[in-house]
């Protein structure tokens, strides 16, 4: 990682680290749009999240695929709920347009404006806040510029999803391979949450007591633990590849590799929480219910591993 990423993570850890505690995220979640909006513009506005893909030019910070996916990775650690996937995604569908909004681009860069992307509309991330919202319809891109959105049924209270309705579009262009950006940015977002939840688990088997000794020293649970931190670490450099280089096969690697490795390290936590684990006082089941419903988003890992067959076989 450059030196200009690594300050970027910490810059953002640090941010993190003091708006967006526990007791914040879930003020966060619960609240009328869903994030901490005073959040969103600190993030916007000291580190430029969501400009960071946008070319300068047009408003941006003319940065690259890997700074978004270090913030990406930074906030998913903490579930700390934002409108950046979707935005970050309603920003490359709009560069990749025949001709581009400007001001639409400069507004969502600035974070005064939000963007959504649909795939499944039955299944929109922002889709209930977004301001802009785009289509992927059998290779080209739909701008709607009017629809109607419904709050959708998810069981991860860290992150809304809502059920879009078209009501009149116009195609813009030729979509750029946003599913496979969206598999990365969301990968890497999984590998930032899956590590920090074994973060956690390790801490909570250190300090909990149990026939006269910490848990953690048992090594049944040694091994265990050993075990997700190796499947965490291999998820993460297929992220990290997938992130350098970008293809449709490098992006179902990272995304069926992160979605098991957070669904294991997630369900293995709770296995060592005991019953608290899956209690609203302890965040070990916003992880676990994080890890499903990301598993599933943008398609369920059968369908990347269905692609990666047709490659190879």
């Amino acid at each position: 990682m450059s030196e200009e990423r690594e300050m970027l993570r910490d810059t953002v850890a640090a941010i993190v680290a003091k708006h967006a505690t526990s007791e914040a995220v879930r003020r966060a979640m619960e609240s009328e749009r869903g994030y901490d909006e005073s959040l969103w513009t600190l993030l916007c506005e000291q580190v430029g999240a969501a400009a960071l893909i946008v070319p300068e030019e047009l408003g941006g910070a003319g940065g690259e695929l890997a700074d978004a996916a270090v913030v990406f990775e930074v906030l998913g650690s903490a579930l700390v709920p934002t409108p950046l996937l979707g935005t970050t995604l309603a920003e490359l569908a709009l560069l990749a347009a025949d001709e581009p909004d400007v001001d639409a681009l400069e507004a969502l860069a600035a974070g005064t404006s939000l963007g959504a992307v649909v795939f499944d509309p039955a299944y929109v991330v922002n889709g209930d806040i977004a301001d802009i919202v785009l289509a992927n319809e059998d290779g080209r891109l739909d701008r709607w510029t009017s629809f109607t959105a419904h709050p959708a049924v998810t069981m991860d209270p860290t992150r809304r999803l809502a059920r879009v309705e078209v009501g009149d579009a116009v195609t813009i262009g030729s979509d750029p391979g946003l599913a496979d950006v969206a598999a990365i940015l969301l990968a890497a977002e999984q590998i930032g949450a899956a590590a920090r939840c074994l973060d956690l688990t390790v801490a909570y088997t250190k300090e909990r007591v149990q026939f006269g000794r910490p848990i953690g020293s048992f090594q049944a649970l040694k091994h265990r633990m050993a075990d997700l931190y190796v499947l965490v670490q291999t998820a993460r450099a297929l992220v990290d590849d997938a992130v350098e280089e970008p293809s449709p096969t490098s992006a179902a690697l990272a995304r069926v590799a992160a979605s098991e490795a957070f669904t294991a390290v997630a369900g293995e936590a709770i296995q060592m929480h005991g019953g608290v684990g899956i209690t609203w006082e302890y965040d070990i089941q916003f992880y676990f219910k994080r890890a499903h419903g990301s598993a599933q988003l943008l398609g369920p890992p059968r369908d990347f591993l269905r692609r990666l067959e047709a490659e190879v076989l």
